[in-house]
């Protein structure tokens, strides 16, 4: 989540719209772990 953080405040600081990207960055964030969250269960055995 923090890379989604970091990448979205760069963004917004080179386009000017910081508010919209740092929250785009949390969004992509957390979808991202949560989408590694699902295929690291996905890969356990039980």
């Amino acid at each position: 989540m923090a890379y989604g953080i970091i990448i979205g405040t760069v963004i917004g600081i080179i386009t000017d719209n910081l508010g919209l990207w740092l929250a785009l960055g949390v969004a992509f964030g957390a979808a991202g772990m949560a989408k590694a969250s699902k295929d690291e269960k996905e890969d356990t055995p039980d």
